[in-house]
Parts: structure tokens; sequence; C-alpha cells
């Protein structure tokens, strides 16, 4: 099948988007309002940028009506009206259920944490809040966001933080600043209602060294 998006409605673009971009990572994303009111919101289009300096972005589409997400509103640069600022937790399986709930669409201002249950905590490095049950949290300062359809419905925004401060749980990181897969236990998008652990895992040289593995099964490479 060779399909031209342009021919697509944007919920069958969006389909082929999550269902063939998988597993994807989820940025648990909380934020303060100029007026001090916590939002925390999941996405699944997320990444870490570079490591000099440490960067991540993530990308809170506009709604249905082409208007920006509560996250967007909060996090994008002061002199667009936002605070500049927001916190990257992990999403784990401890509290997945949790995750998910946050997608509901409350009006703005209305927490998320008390839809949720969740605890925000201070943060080190900037206003807005981390979730406290979170081993690993990121905290950022919104560099930029690229949008490529102002305005339109669903269109794209991609939000640029730079990290000032980690926090990780103690059990979760070796002295050597390795995190641990199993103690983060993190869990992944797949398309619609369906997610993915992490716990399936094999190793594999980088480079020419790989090659050596072909015609192995994955259950020999673990």
């Amino acid at each position: 099948m060779e399909i031209s998006p342009e021919s697509l409605s944007i919920a069958d673009r969006y389909k082929l988007l999550i269902g063939g971009i998988v597993p994807r990572p989820i940025a648990f994303v909380s934020t303060v309002s100029p007026e001090g009111r916590f939002n925390l919101a999941p996405f699944s289009f997320y990444s870490g940028v570079a490591s000099n300096p440490m960067t991540v972005l993530f990308c809170p589409a506009n709604d249905g009506q082409g208007r920006e997400k509560d996250t967007l509103r909060n996090c994008k640069p002061v002199e667009e009206g936002g605070t500049g600022e927001f916190v990257v937790n992990a999403a784990v399986e401890r509290y997945a259920p949790e995750v998910a709930a946050c997608a509901e669409a409350l009006a703005y201002g209305e927490s998320e944490f008390a839809l949720c249950g969740l605890t925000p905590a201070p943060a080190a490095a900037v206003r807005a809040p981390r979730v406290k049950e979170s081993p690993l949290c990121l905290e950022c300062r919104t560099v930029q966001v690229v949008r490529t359809n102002p305005g339109a419905p669903s269109g794209g925004n991609i939000v640029i933080g730079r990290v000032l401060h980690v926090f990780v749980r103690d059990d979760v990181i070796d002295a050597r600043h390795r995190i641990d897969p199993s103690a983060l236990a993190a869990f992944g998008r797949m398309g619609g209602p369906t997610y993915t652990r992490t716990r399936e895992r094999f190793d594999m040289p980088m480079g020419r060294g790989a090659l050596d593995l072909r015609g192995q099964t994955p259950g020999e490479r673990s």
C-alpha cells in the first residue's frame, strides 16, 4: 500500500504515526500556570536531544479547535505568556493508571494531581512541581517552542527544554550514573490503548560487531 498523507484524515494520519512509531517513551510532564495552578499530562512524542547541554523535547499537539493545550500554555517562554519551565517525570509501572488518567481533558486550571492522587513536590530549580512518587525527574527550562501548524486542529508543537536539575531515587542509579532499568520499571506507548513494559531486553554491540548476531533469534541475543 502506498499512502499520501494528504489523502488521509487527521485521525488516520495519527493512527499511522502511533502504530508505526513504537515503542514510544512517555514524558509525564508537570507544569505550573502563571497564576500558580498545577498541571500534569502524558506525552508519548518525547525524546532526548543531546547531552551537551542536556536537552529534551516533547510534543504537545493543539486540541481539536487548534488551541494550545494546558501544558503548552504553561511551559511556553515567559515572553509568550507562559512560565518557561516544566518537569519531565518518568512514566513507570507503579503508577501507570494515574499516567493514563492524566490524559483526561480538564478545564484549564483544574489540577490533574487532584484527579489522579499523585503528589506535587517542590522542584529544586524550577517553579513547576515534580511528581513526588516519580523515581526520575528532569527539571527543565524551555529553550524554544517550534510550531509546525499554528492555530490548526492537531497542529504540532515541539517544546525543547534544557535540563537544569535531575532528581533520581538512590535505588535507581549506581555510582557511575547508570540507570537500572529493572528498578526504574518504565513503560511505553504502542498504538491505540496499548502500552508496553520494558522488562524484555537484549544486549548488542554498536557498529560492525552487531552483524555477528545476524541469524540469531531475539531469545538468543538476550
